[in-house]
């Protein structure tokens, strides 16, 4: 497998792929995508295909690449600014809203003990 990450991608190759032979442009989109996927862990991979799916459906039922360009971008927007999304997480975590820091401290009473010197008074 490509390390992905460190390869050097080449956007004129990708256009002229694109543009020379399409089907073979999406055979390696994605076999570039599934490495990706593949290179994560189980947990984050099962939602990075999940993800991809909704992406692949979202082309495949466009009637153009600009109209799917402008769902898939709504969709990412949705996920920052929309109903238990990104932006509202991170308001979560500056309120006091389920913080362990903000649960009430435990106190205790605190007990002198007497030592060796304090006996001998």
């Amino acid at each position: 497998m490509q390390d992905t990450n460190n390869a050097e991608f080449d956007f004129d190759e990708w256009v002229k792929l694109a543009r020379d032979n399409p089907e073979a442009y999406e055979d390696k989109r994605r076999q570039m995508l599934q490495e990706v996927i593949d290179s994560t862990s189980p947990e984050v991979r099962r939602r990075m295909q999940g993800l991809q799916w909704k992406i692949d459906q979202i082309r495949s039922t466009s009637t153009n690449p600009m109209a799917s360009c402008l769902k898939i971008s709504q969709m990412m927007w949705d996920s920052v600014l929309g109903e238990n999304g990104l932006l509202e997480h991170m308001e979560r975590l500056n309120s006091s809203e389920g913080l362990e820091r903000d649960k009430p401290k435990v106190s205790a009473k605190i007990i002198e003990i007497n030592t060796i010197d304090n006996k001998s008074k």
